[in-house]
C-alpha cells in the first residue's frame, strides 16, 4: 500500500524548510514551530528512512549526500502538491459550468465558436465533455447538454435547437462536374464515405438514398469511418462524398473547404436538442449558456 511507503507530511515539510535554509532555527521560525519540534520531526524522518539527512555541528547543519538527493524530490513534490491544492481551491471558489455534447457538434460547430462562448462567460470555468456516449453526456455533474435525437430523454427537458437536414458534400477538388447532368448516376458511381456508428438514428448513405426512392446498388462504398468529424475531414481531403448535416458543415461550405455537388437534401424528424435536467436548470452560468445557444440558432434560423 502507498500509505505504508510514505512518511508523514509534517516531517517532510520540516525537512524541506531546513534543507533549503540549512538551519533548524530558521526553519522553525518560518513554520511557526519551536526549534526542538523541527529537530525532532527531522530525527523521526531519519529514523523512518534509516539514513542520516543532515550532519549536525554546534553552529550549523549540512545536508548529507542522501539528504541532498532526497531534497530535490521532496521540494519538487511539495511544490506540485501546493500548486494542485491552490488549483482545487480556485475551482471551488469560482463559477463553473460542465457542458456536454457529442463529438460531431463539439468539433464541427462548438469549437469554432468556443471563443464567443467564453467571452459570454468570462468569469466561468468551463469543462467541456465531447462524447458519443449519451450516458456520459447526461451524467449527474453535467448542467447542460446538446445531443442528437428525437427530443425524448426521460427526466430531462429538451428544446430543439435545429432540425435534421442532410445533404451530400465533397471537396471542390473532388470530380463533381458530372453531378450537374445526372446527380443520381453520379452519386451511385462516386466514392461514398459512410459513417459506421453504433447510433441507430444517424443517417447513412443507404437511408439517404432510400429517402429519395433510390434503391440501386452502390458502386463504391468502400470507405467507412466510425467518427463523423473524421468522415468530414476525409471529404475535405478529397477522398469522396460524405453526408453533411446542416449547421455542422455550414462553416466548411462557407470557407470553401466543402461544397454541395447536388441540391437535394433530406429532412427527418430528428434534430439537435438543448437538454437539462427536469426541475434543475443549474446555476446562472448554465442559464447564460442556454440563452447564448438559443441566440446562435435563432440568428441562424433567421438567416
Amino acid at each position: 500500500m502507498l500509505k505504508s511507503r510514505l512518511p508523514p507530511l509534517d516531517p517532510l515539510v520540516a525537512f524541506e524548510a531546513a534543507a533549503r535554509l540549512l538551519s533548524f532555527t530558521r526553519a522553525a521560525e518560518e513554520l511557526h514551530l519551536s526549534q526542538a519540534a523541527v529537530s525532532q520531526q527531522i530525527r523521526n524522518l531519519e529514523e523512518s528512512l534509516g539514513v542520516r539527512l543532515f550532519t549536525r555541528s554546534h553552529r550549523a547543519v549540512q545536508l548529507t549526500d542522501e539528504g541532498r538527493e532526497y531534497q530535490h524530490t521532496v521540494a519538487a513534490m511539495l511544490k506540485q502538491l501546493a500548486g494542485a491544492t491552490m488549483d482545487v481551491r480556485q475551482v471551488r471558489s469560482s463559477q463553473s459550468l460542465v457542458f456536454a455534447c457529442d463529438q460531431s457538434f463539439a468539433t464541427q460547430w462548438l469549437l469554432p465558436r468556443l471563443g464567443a462562448l467564453r467571452a459570454e462567460l468570462p468569469d466561468v470555468s468551463l469543462r467541456l465533455i465531447a462524447s458519443d456516449d449519451d450516458a456520459e453526456c447526461l451524467a449527474r455533474d453535467v448542467e447542460l447538454s446538446v445531443l442528437h435525437g428525437d427530443g425524448n430523454w426521460p427526466g430531462y427537458r429538451a428544446e430543439r435547437l435545429f432540425g435534421e437536414e442532410v445533404f451530400p458534400v465533397c471537396s471542390p477538388d473532388y470530380a463533381h462536374a458530372a453531378a450537374a447532368d445526372d446527380w443520381v448516376a453520379w452519386l451511385l458511381d462516386a466514392q461514398l464515405i459512410d459513417l459506421a456508428d453504433s447510433h441507430w438514428n444517424w443517417m447513412n448513405w443507404r437511408l439517404w438514398l432510400g429517402g429519395h426512392d433510390i434503391d440501386e446498388p452502390l458502386a463504391s462504398r468502400r470507405l467507412q469511418i466510425n467518427s463523423y468529424p473524421l468522415v468530414i475531414e476525409a471529404a475535405c481531403a478529397g477522398h469522396g462524398v460524405a453526408l453533411g448535416w446542416r449547421h455542422l458543415v455550414d462553416d466548411l461550405i462557407a470557407n470553401g473547404r466543402l461544397l454541395r455537388p447536388v441540391k437535394q437534401s433530406l429532412r427527418t424528424d430528428f434534430g439537435y436538442y438543448l437538454i437539462y435536467r427536469d426541475g434543475d436548470a443549474g446555476g446562472p452560468q448554465a442559464q447564460q449558456a442556454r440563452d447564448w445557444l438559443r441566440r446562435q440558432f435563432g440568428a441562424s434560423a433567421a438567416r
